[in-house]
């Protein structure tokens, strides 16, 4: 590696091969405490629907899969761009190997397990809305905003046991729990839904 890495070629760098070096500064820090924290009603439809606003280019209300692909691609510029800043410690618009190398060192120290699981957070973070995209998911475009925090509301309510307008950590999980058991029933409806294939019938003489 050269002693200097270019601004647009080090940022390629850094996603493609700086991984674990990368996540230790740019992972998101996700306490467990955070699950535990009082959701309102309000806060929870606007984490629902605040990426569909930001996606929203023409401010028409309604988010079609070009304009979630192009916010998509243009947040990870921006975290690549704000990796690339945490790194470059003098600010010289450069990254020497010192620099590169320096939250690779802080990980060792930190140890292999925590590397490891921070490294996939960011790669999760990173890549999970493009992967979900191409799998198909463009199907459930495009999506009006409204509908989107209407049903956003009728989950609170669904998930607010006890009616106080206020989410709890246990309310949380037990929403959580309760749809996992709903996809997997709905799997398993649909695999019985396949007719199993039957044995081809001999021709007769």
């Amino acid at each position: 590696m050269n002693k200097t890495l270019g601004g647009v070629a080090a940022i390629a760098f850094l996603t493609v091969f700086g991984g674990v070096a990368v996540a230790q500064t740019a992972a998101p820090q996700r306490p467990a405490r955070a699950m535990a924290q009082p959701v309102s009603q309000a806060d929870f439809v606007q984490r629902r629907v605040e990426r569909l606003r930001a996606a929203d280019a023409d401010r028409d209300g309604t988010v079609t899969a070009e304009e979630m692909r192009a916010a998509g691609q243009a947040k990870r510029v921006e975290r690549r761009t704000a990796m690339f800043d945490r790194l470059d410690a003098n600010k010289d618009g450069s990254i020497s190997r010192a620099e590169f190398e320096a939250p690779r060192a802080d990980g060792q120290r930190a140890g292999r397990g925590q590397r490891a699981e921070r490294a996939g957070r960011g790669h999760r973070g990173m890549h999970g809305g493009a992967q979900r995209m191409g799998r198909g998911g463009e199907g459930r475009f495009p999506i009006v905003i409204a509908e989107a925090e209407q049903k956003a509301t009728a989950a609170f309510a669904r998930l607010d046991a006890n009616r106080d307008g206020t989410l709890t950590g246990e309310e949380r999980r037990a929403g959580m729990q309760a749809r996992r058991a709903e996809m997997r029933e709905k799997r398993q409806e649909r695999r019985q839904a396949v007719p199993a294939a039957s044995p081809s019938t001999p021709a007769s003489e």
